[in-house]
């Protein structure tokens, strides 16, 4: 075995809040060494991201860490702001978990990976603008030199996820932390960048701490497993004996939770005789705008769908293939630039933002990154009772039991209401966008990649959660995932976009058995399955095809 690049000893990391410490990640002990992958998995909450976070100093400043973190025999505890800015980027690089928040959004993409590569090597601009590119056209972002002077917001989520891969791989570290860098992509890209950083770990015999709630990806890439909860270490062993052979009823419960396609019951939509669709789209083309230099874009041409009362449309498709637009369409966030859009009976195609207001009531949005979708100002039980005061259904103790209400239907402690967005872990801000979606009861809830922040076990109980609302509430649903999984435990239709064009459609069973498209047999042949074994087979499969 060759000398470790991280070593872990007895590394503790405590919050400070309202005059006691709480512990976050509690005697962690480990040690990775060049060309492997050490996965550090668990629950939304348990103290993944911590852990990892805490490694290089980027803590919040109520923070304490003790203990001792080494890389390439350098201690990182207490160590100087000067070091550190040495090792960050350069030595140890981290692709962060939610990539609209971990981007300057006042600086173009390509600004901030050149300016990265420059704090590090001495390169010029035309140079570092080259190598920009080029790592760009590495994460297969699409075109790439106009992609370069975009700014994050002008990016899918997907695409953002992409841009900071690629910022993150600029300088070649020894130690890539990967803190959910998956999560916003769909399943090609995520084959993709995992065969990136499959190539960068064997080319340069890099490290990887991944961390993650996806399985499929943990069986595709770990070497080791180590399993958290609550903070403490419960499980940790090599791949094939975590999957295979787990002890610890936690690892157990959590593999039982992971949603394998094709594994669950086919749902039926009974309709009654006259049921008309709550949401109708008819040969719907929109289009972006030319801003500054960056010409008119169309997202979506000659889009055609309906959504009945009660049913469930899983909207898939790759990053960038125009998912996102259509939901933000169908609740009029969006202009339809050619077309028929009509919403509970209402023709919303050239309404104005007054003639919107009404409808709007009857349409709730899950967005798909939840930090940036939150006010950081206000507290989360604030943000949840926005939409119920605005309406004037409710003031008060009214409206404060409401909200307790909705935070106990997404599972999140009545004590949280005080709790700014901040103090969340990912999947708990998730759950309270999704609280804050169903609080005026809507009949279409638009959700946008509403489990990808969510670890498996709370995604199983959130999916049972959302087909329990929605058999109580009858709401239609237009679902956008890229987990095809997910969206065959849900949906009723399935409905697949490539590029802006609705390639087919129909039933779980026609898509994902008879899957007549050649696009969405790829995109199926790409979902990694939670079996180290069967996924390197898969994996082979996939790679073999293309060449």
């Amino acid at each position: 075995m060759s000398k470790p690049i991280l070593e872990v000893k007895d590394f503790c990391v405590d919050f400070w809040v309202d005059g006691t410490w709480y512990p976050a990640a509690i005697n962690m002990n480990f040690t990775l060494e060049p060309g492997r992958v050490l996965a550090i998995v668990g629950e939304s909450g348990s103290g993944k991201s911590t852990t990892a976070m805490g490694l290089m100093d980027l803590l919040a400043s109520n923070a304490r860490r003790t203990g001792s973190v080494k890389v390439k025999d350098v201690e990182m505890l207490n160590a100087k702001p000067s070091l550190l800015r040495k090792f960050r980027g350069k030595e140890v690089a981290y692709i962060f978990q939610e990539p609209m928040t971990a981007l300057n959004p006042v600086y173009t993409i390509g600004f901030q990976i050149v300016e990265t590569l420059r704090t590090h090597f001495d390169m010029g601009p035309k140079t570092a603008r080259v190598r920009a590119i080029e790592l760009l056209t590495l994460v297969e972002i699409p075109n790439p030199e106009m992609s370069f002077d975009k700014y994050p917001h002008q990016l899918s989520g997907g695409q953002r996820q992409r841009a900071m891969i690629a910022q993150a791989l600029a300088c070649d570290p020894g130690l890539l932390v990967a803190d959910e860098p998956t999560t916003a992509l769909d399943v090609t890209v995520q084959a993709e960048i995992l065969d990136l950083m499959r190539g960068l770990k064997s080319k340069l015999n890099s490290a990887i701490l991944l961390i993650t709630h996806d399985m499929g990806v943990v069986a595709d890439m770990s070497d080791e497993i180590l399993v958290m909860k609550d903070g403490l270490t419960v499980e940790h062993g090599s791949a094939d004996q975590i999957f295979n052979r787990p002890n610890h009823p936690y690892t157990k419960e959590l593999l039982g939770a992971v949603p394998k396609l094709g594994s669950s019951k086919k749902r039926v939509l009974k309709l009654e005789k006259d049921a008309q669709p709550v949401m109708r789209m008819e040969n719907v083309t929109i289009e972006y705008p030319k801003r500054g230099r960056i010409p008119a874009f169309t997202a979506v041409k000659d889009f055609s769908l309906e959504i009945f009362p009660g049913e469930i449309v899983g909207l898939v498709g790759e990053s960038g293939s125009g998912k996102t637009t259509v939901g933000r369409a169908a609740i009029g966030l969006l202009p339809v630039k050619s077309g028929k859009l009509e919403i509970v009976g209402s023709d919303i195609t050239r309404a104005t933002q007054k003639e919107l207001l009404p409808i709007r009531r009857h349409t709730g949005i899950v967005f798909q990154d939840p930090a940036s979708s939150l006010n950081p100002r206000l507290p989360i039980g604030e943000s949840i009772g926005e939409p119920i005061f605005l309406a004037k259904l409710a003031k008060g103790d009214e409206l404060n039991k409401k909200v307790e209400d909705l935070l106990e239907q997404v599972e999140l402690p009545r004590s949280y209401r005080n709790r700014f967005p901040h103090e969340l872990s990912g999947g708990q801000r998730q759950r309270v966008g999704i609280a804050r979606a169903l609080a005026l009861t809507p009949d279409l809830l638009i959700a946008d990649e509403p489990t990808s922040a969510l670890d498996v076990s709370v995604q199983a109980r959130f999916l049972d959660l959302l087909l329990e609302l929605q058999d109580k509430l009858k709401f239609a649903c237009l679902f956008i995932s890229h987990d095809l999984a997910v969206v065959d435990i849900l949906a009723h239709r399935i409905a697949v976009m490539q590029e802006g064009n609705l390639v087919e459609v129909g039933d779980r069973d026609q898509i994902l058995k008879n899957a007549k498209d050649p696009y969405t047999q790829r995109l199926i042949a790409a979902v990694p399955v939670p079996d180290p074994a069967e996924q390197k087979k898969r994996r082979e499969t996939r790679l073999a095809s293309k060449h």
